[in-house]
């Protein structure tokens, strides 16, 4: 896993860590990270054009003890100033070791860098930028220069990733000691590039983190054993689609099918499982008939071990008595699409002690925890964290970043996907994707966090990058790429 820390515990961590240090040795740390990254990128050292747009903040000390490292290396290295403060003890190394700190009307210089490093603002920088650091923010991400951004590209919010007006395009983010969460979180995220961590020496003192994104190695599907059978391997259910939304039921089919599920089972009315029998011939279906039901209508489907329920399902009498009957068994169930829809009217559903997994996107989740789609779209964290919290579910907000939470644990930041995913059907997808990974015995947040992990994957594979970039992808194809995606982590 990649860690992340707001940044009071960053700041808490550091002072700790100060305090049994000599004056400043933190900074020349920090310092000595980003001058060897700076230098890796160049393709020499000795002679580059290096530019440094500096606050008055530590990053702003960091890039210029940076500056004239690389300038001891013999590098022309030129700063600019953002603001009336800069760090002394910084500018006077620059100086000495030749840089120099040019003045306002010389910013051509930035156009002609071979690299520049933004050190305008710190982990501690909230709200849009204000000239004179939104025009040096332009001017970098403007430049054909490669973009080195001190520990977060000023303008992104450290903490959450939110970006309110001009925010530095870097081409690789240097960060110290912990990732910040804003760097794993779209927009943040998508103003970083590549990151780079530098241990700085933080780690004794850093508590547990508030945001992590999976490495493959974190990604543990369930594998069959020698002794496997299709009903070891986890049996999942689905209820989905109907006269009116067909594709959805063959679509999640697909995915439980390609998702590892020793057997799946659906059950719909009559057109959606004919569907299903001829896409999918190794589903077992139930025909159920057209309005509401109880809880004995499970019966007739079989025996499973997971639940997925909702897609494509309508929101009528019929889809509602569909969802309670599943929410008031014991086993583990996954909600989606209009399942979501029928549990914003009907939230006492959700009072169960079985895990269930909710996949909303904002509008969605909009409905269930009565907030602004906006609002959600904007602060992603806060609102992913609050809807676990009070729906006592385990709860993934799809979107850029797909964020998975359950609470009071880190949430969980989805680094794979593309925007291609951005079209019909590859939600009900990844619905019969985690549904099978929940019958195969995954706890709930690792199902979800797998589960985005693999789809996103699957996606990228779909959408096989050419010299001229991705092509087109549909959900049926992101069903073909799961193997691949499976065989690749």
């Amino acid at each position: 896993m990649r860690y992340a820390h707001e940044v009071g515990k960053v700041r808490a961590a550091e002072s700790a860590l100060m305090a049994r240090l000599p004056d400043g040795a933190l900074m020349q740390r920090a310092a000595a990270g980003l001058a060897s990254v700076c230098a890796r990128l160049l393709p020499a050292v000795y002679g580059s054009r290096v530019v440094l747009l500096v606050g008055g903040g530590d990053n702003g000390g960091d890039a210029l003890y940076a500056g004239a490292r690389l300038a001891r290396r013999g590098a022309r290295v030129h700063a600019f100033q953002a603001g009336s403060k800069i760090h002394e003890g910084g500018l006077d190394a620059l100086r000495a070791a030749g840089g120099r700190l040019l003045a306002a009307g010389e910013e051509g210089e930035i156009a002609g860098a071979d690299l520049i490093i933004d050190g305008l603002t710190g982990i501690g920088g909230t709200g849009g930028l204000r000239d004179p650091h939104a025009r040096y923010a332009a001017l970098a991400s403007a430049s054909a220069a490669l973009v080195v951004a001190c520990d977060v590209p000023s303008g992104v919010d450290a903490s959450t990733g939110r970006v309110e007006g001009a925010a530095v395009q870097a081409d690789v983010t240097v960060t110290f000691g912990t990732h910040k969460p804003g760097l794993l979180i779209d927009p943040g995220a998508s103003h970083c590039g590549v990151v780079e961590l530098v241990d700085i020496g933080l780690g004794p003192d850093l508590p547990d983190p508030d945001v992590v994104a999976p490495r493959p190695a974190d990604v543990q599907p369930p594998e069959p054993g020698p002794e496997s059978d299709k009903y070891r391997r986890g049996v999942v259910g689905i209820l989905a689609g109907g006269d009116e939304f067909t594709g959805a039921a063959v679509l999640c089919t697909g995915g439980a099918v390609h998702g590892g599920a020793g057997m799946v089972r659906f059950a719909s009315v009559a057109h959606p499982v004919e569907l299903v029998r001829h896409r999918w011939p190794e589903a077992v279906t139930t025909v159920i008939e057209p309005g509401p039901h109880g809880a004995k209508v499970l019966e007739r489907i079989g025996r499973v071990q997971a639940w997925v329920v909702g897609p494509g399902l309508g929101t009528d009498a019929a889809a509602e008595s569909l969802l309670e009957a599943v929410l008031t068994t014991d086993l583990p169930a996954l909600v989606d699409a209009d399942g979501l829809t029928v549990l914003s009217r009907r939230r006492d559903l959700l009072s169960r002690a079985a895990p269930t997994v909710l996949t909303p996107h904002a509008g969605e989740l909009s409905r269930l925890i009565s907030a602004d789609r906006a609002d959600i779209e904007a602060a992603r964290l806060e609102h992913v964290r609050r809807a676990a919290a009070e729906l006592s579910a385990t709860v993934l907000l799809k979107g850029s970043t797909t964020l998975v939470a359950e609470a009071d644990r880190p949430v969980r930041a989805n680094p794979t996907g593309t925007p291609r995913l951005a079209t019909a059907g590859t939600g009900d997808v990844l619905s019969g994707l985690i549904g099978a990974l929940l019958a195969g015995g995954l706890p709930a947040l690792d199902a979800a966090t797998a589960g985005a992990y693999i789809h996103g994957l699957a996606a990228r594979l779909a959408a096989a990058p050419t010299p001229g970039g991705e092509s087109p992808i549909s959900a049926y194809d992101v069903i073909d790429a799961l193997p691949a995606a499976f065989r690749s982590i």
